[in-house]
């Protein structure tokens, strides 16, 4: 049950999501669209309390309670970001809008953003950890929590993951190629 649930939330943010934009843009209905949009921590909200339900119902902790509370955790941090990400997307292309602001590909520029998103998993992970303790706890000593605790592993190693990336960042910054910086070309006479 709590897999499907998985699932289903994760169909529906993306179902809500393109009818929110889909209102806000394509049928002129601003608010509504918005109202749509602000439905969508609802379902993490069911998935949380059916994670709790099923445990309470007896059920074994197990992969699947884990699982929810990761994607939870991810929804948490990124869930605004993505939808304020297309948001600006769908408001270029279909409403006249500005065009979103990319972020930084270069220098230290780069290696802030990729801190920021850093930051961002760090949010999700201290949630899945949280979410998961919380479990643990409620299961207490009646089952056995081994997989919960190895899914709070599982979320402090995607932590870490994504720190080794962010630092190479900082430690090896992407510079812009030369020719492309100094604005070198083919034009006439440039040889």
């Amino acid at each position: 049950m709590v897999v499907g649930l998985v699932i289903a939330c994760e169909v529906a943010f993306w179902v809500l999501l393109a009818l929110g934009l889909f209102l806000r843009y394509g049928a002129g209905l601003r608010r509504t669209g918005a109202a749509v949009l602000l439905c969508e921590p609802v379902m993490e909200v069911v998935l949380l309390v059916a994670t709790a339900v099923d445990l309470r119902n007896g059920a074994a902790p197990d992969w699947r309670h884990g699982l929810a509370a990761l994607y939870i955790g991810y929804t948490v941090a990124y869930g605004h970001y993505t939808v304020r990400w297309l948001d600006g997307k769908v408001r270029h292309r279909f409403a006249g809008g500005p065009e979103p602001v990319k972020p930084p590909r270069y220098g230290m520029a780069r290696a802030r953003h990729e801190g920021v998103l850093w930051l961002r998993t760090l949010l999700g992970a201290a949630v899945a950890c949280a979410l998961l303790q919380a479990a643990i706890w409620y299961v207490g000593g009646a089952g056995d929590t081994s997989s919960l605790r190895n899914w709070q592993w599982v979320a402090l190693r995607a932590l870490g993951l994504h720190a080794v990336i962010a630092a190479t960042y900082v430690i090896w910054p992407k510079k812009e190629k030369a020719a492309k910086a100094a604005g070198a070309g083919t034009g006439p006479g440039v040889r």
